[in-house]
């Protein structure tokens, strides 16, 4: 009952068409009772380490470093092929959005998800505009590559977004049609890959409303941009 996912069938999920607007406020009103139960000890930083590189950033697009409980990794944007998500993932890291926030979704070795959970318990963005979905960029769901996580409406993305582990191809845009839109892809992890597989790997439970939380609490501690 969280507010966006993505679905692991390539489709919109179970029942999404319905419900996407009544998820957002049970969100806010299941969170607010549980969120003693979600406010878990912030994880230790860890000691410094070297990042391996996956793919050779382009001195002109924007990069975005996350530093995380298991480390660093840095994502290169994309803001010629996907200018929308890239602008309103920009503007959330540098208004401090994406600080201080866990990972609430981890679905093993497949997708890593955030931008909803803060180390707090409580949920963020929830009054967040939606953007338009750009997933006919043809930007390809492959492993490694960060898209926008929504719900049934194809251009209900706000804030979170997940992270490819492996090649996910039936989260690629198919068609106009609303179960056929996919997930626009907006960036790509250029640094930091093993981090990310470390997060994917880890066992996830039940933590109130959110059926697939890490076992081991995953926080991202700072976003920000390179200058």
């Amino acid at each position: 009952m969280y507010r966006t996912f993505v679905p692991l069938d390539g489709g919109t999920g179970s029942g999404a068409s319905l419900c996407d607007h009544m998820q957002r406020s049970l969100l806010s009103l299941l969170t607010a009772a549980l969120w003693p139960v979600l406010t878990l000890s912030p994880p230790a930083r860890p000691a410094a380490e070297v990042a391996t590189v996956l793919v050779p950033a382009q001195d002109s697009n924007p990069i975005v470093v996350l530093e995380t409980s298991l480390g660093d990794f840095r994502i290169e944007l994309f803001p010629e092929r996907a200018p929308l998500s890239g602008e309103n993932f920009l503007a959330l890291v540098r208004a401090g959005h994406y600080d201080e926030m866990f990972f609430h979704r981890v679905v093993n070795d497949v997708v890593i998800q955030a931008g909803l959970l803060g180390m707090d318990g409580k949920p963020r963005g929830l009054d967040v505009e939606a953007i338009r979905n750009e997933a006919r960029n043809r930007l390809r769901n492959r492993r490694g590559a960060v898209a926008m996580a929504r719900e049934g409406d194809p251009h209900s993305a706000t804030t979170e977004f997940f992270i490819n582990v492996k090649d996910n191809r039936d989260f690629d845009y198919r068609s106009s049609a609303r179960r056929e839109w996919g997930y626009a892809v907006f960036g790509h992890v250029v640094e930091g890959m093993d981090v990310v597989d470390r997060i994917a790997r880890i066992r996830t439970r039940q933590v109130g409303p959110f059926p697939q939380f890490p076992s081991e609490p995953v926080a991202i501690y700072r976003a920000y941009v390179v200058e």
